[in-house]
């Protein structure tokens, strides 16, 4: 495929596809009943899909060895392309002592249905602190991705992958927009430039304002929630998605922004995973992605701004998207409105400072969020979906 016409290249230059080709299946289901079986957790299921859909370009399968620890040393495969974050498929030793490489293995999900096939080229112990500490600069196990890590098992597969079939999201079907479809998308709309935002919140009126500031220099705007897995005190998935159309029905121009699903895993990985959602987004076609503030990061493990920083240890076209970095945005009592401290005068005492925390927190209290914190209508749909009786 031809990406002269389209704004910008896949990761690697080509989108990957390995979804099977209906000969490909025919011939996999053949050997259902033959193959060695693995089972893949919730997250190993999203990868599997992100690798097929292009998501992951210019990833093909699971990481060897050598990508895996070039990895996490030095945040590139080795082959030199950027890459931030480890994407691999973990397995007992009792598991993995009989397999062969060389050898086709059964992929099947948590249910037991068989939904893909990994041609095995090698098997591999790795070490988790070392992982722990460079990935995710902490090795803490209350760390919602160390722990994650520290429950994995201790060999990991690498090969090819096919997913057998592609079907559609039980709960969003059409917001599953894939690579390939996003890049049409925005070709047919003459999109030139196009900014994606990363979420796993409601979005509050810190992140509308930095998406509207974004969207006064670029074409369109691609809100691309994270629907994988995410931690368990995270607002559900389809209370969030609600959320994200009520806003864009009343606040925003319909012309200009498109809503998809991002089926990955949250790792909270910090300055790691902005680099890793950034390279994602490249790959669905956006040419400039929103670093706002602590992204994708969680507690105190990381500092405010330490996600954009991570953006300066890579070359000018090294990750061949532009990052967009925004400062914390607040609610400005003096000139009522949102603000950052580059365009309000305003004191400490007169910023009204804006977090998903703060809004869930206020929701447990009984209490709805001011308008300040969140679009009335959207605080009305969060408190109904928490069914949290809300205070007069």
């Amino acid at each position: 495929m031809s990406y002269q016409k389209q704004a910008i290249a896949p990761h690697g230059g080509e989108l990957v596809n390995r979804i099977a080709t209906p000969a490909q299946k025919e011939e996999f289901l053949s050997k259902a009943n033959y193959l060695p079986r693995v089972q893949l957790d919730e997250r190993a299921v999203s990868d599997l899909e992100m690798i097929a859909i292009g998501g992951f370009s210019p990833l093909t399968g699971f990481l060897n060895q050598a990508d895996y620890n070039s990895v996490v040393e030095n945040m590139r495969l080795e082959s030199g392309a950027a890459w931030s974050i480890p994407v691999t498929l973990s397995v007992s030793e009792e598991v993995a002592a009989p397999l062969t490489e060389g050898s086709y293995i059964r992929l099947d999900n948590r249910e037991g249905k068989y939904i893909g096939v990994l041609l095995l080229t090698e098997k591999y112990t790795y070490n988790k602190e070392r992982e722990a500490i460079k990935v995710y600069r902490t090795d803490d196990e209350k760390h919602p991705g160390v722990k994650v890590l520290y429950s994995q098992d201790p060999v990991h597969l690498a090969g090819d992958v096919w997913l057998l079939e592609r079907n559609a999201h039980p709960l969003f079907p059409k917001y599953q927009i894939d690579p390939a479809a996003s890049r049409q998308m925005f070709l047919e709309k003459g999109w030139r430039t196009i900014v994606g935002f990363q979420t796993r919140n409601p979005i509050h009126r810190a992140h509308e304002y930095i998406q509207k500031c974004a969207m006064e220099t670029v074409d369109g705007l691609f809100l691309h929630p994270l629907v994988g897995a995410t931690k368990e005190d995270d607002i559900p998935a389809d209370v969030r998605m609600r959320c994200y159309e009520i806003l864009l029905e009343n606040h925003y121009p319909k012309d200009r922004v498109i809503l998809a699903i991002n089926p990955a895993a949250m790792r909270y990985a910090g300055p790691r995973e902005a680099i890793f959602h950034a390279l994602i987004r490249k790959n669905y076609g956006c040419t400039h992605f929103i670093v706002g503030r602590d992204h994708a990061g969680v507690g105190d493990y990381y500092g405010t701004y330490d996600a954009q920083y991570i953006f300066d240890e890579f070359k000018p076209g090294e990750l061949g998207i532009t990052p967009m970095m925004f400062e914390h945005a607040f609610y400005c009592l003096r000139t009522k409105q949102m603000a950052t401290t580059k365009t309000s005068p305003s004191t400490q005492e007169e910023r009204v400072h804006l977090s998903g925390t703060k809004v869930r927190e206020m929701l447990r209290r009984g209490e709805l969020p001011p308008p300040e914190f969140s679009r009335p209508e959207v605080a009305a749909e969060l408190a109904r979906a928490m069914q949290v009786p809300v205070n007069a």
